[in-house]
C-alpha cells in the first residue's frame, strides 16, 4: 500500500522576519506527518491513544537545505527506517510541492509507552494490528 507525501501549505504565523520558515515548525510538522501517516495505514493514532500507546520522542534531528517561504506547500516523505519491538526510526524529507526542490531532510526515534502502567512496552505485544503494518510498510519503503 503505497501512502502519499504529507501535504503543508506554509502559514505566515510560521514565518520569520526574513519571510522565511522558522526552522522550529520543520519538527512540528513532522509530528503532523506521523499522525497523517497512521490515518492513511488505517490505524488513527487515537486508536493508539486510547490503547494507552505513546510514541516517545527519543531524538529528532533536521537538516535544513533550502528556504521555505509563506505561502508555499510543501511536501513531506515519510519512511520507516528501522522499526522492532521496542522502537523505531522515522526518516523525512521536505520537497518543495512544485518544483521538487528539497528544503529539509530529518529523522526521528521513537520508543512505545504504555501511559497508564508508566513504562516502556513491546508494541507487538500491545499492538500487533499496528506493528505489524509498520513492518510492512518498513519492508516495502515505502515514503
Amino acid at each position: 500500500m503505497a501512502v502519499t507525501p504529507y501535504l503543508r501549505k506554509v502559514q505566515y504565523y510560521e514565518t520569520d522576519q526574513m519571510g522565511v520558515v522558522h526552522h522550529a515548525n520543520y519538527i512540528r510538522w513532522f509530528e503532523e506527518t506521523r499522525v497523517d501517516y497512521m490515518e492513511k495505514i488505517g490505524f488513527g493514532y487515537h486508536r493508539a491513544v486510547e490503547a494507552e500507546i505513546d510514541f516517545v520522542v527519543m531524538g529528532v534531528s533536521c537538516e535544513y537545505k533550502s528556504m521555505t517561504r509563506f505561502g508555499e506547500t510543501v511536501e513531506i516523505h515519510l519512511r520507516i527506517a528501522h522499526i522492532d519491538a521496542v522502537r523505531m526510526t522515522l526518516q523525512y524529507r521536505v520537497l518543495d510541492s512544485t518544483t521538487g526542490v528539497l528544503r529539509a531532510t530529518g529523522e526521528s526515534k521513537h520508543c512505545y509507552y504504555h501511559s497508564r502502567r508508566k513504562r516502556l512496552v513491546a508494541l507487538p505485544k500491545e499492538l500487533p494490528e499496528l506493528y505489524e503494518m509498520f513492518v510492512r510498510a518498513s519492508e516495502k519503503g515505502h515514503d
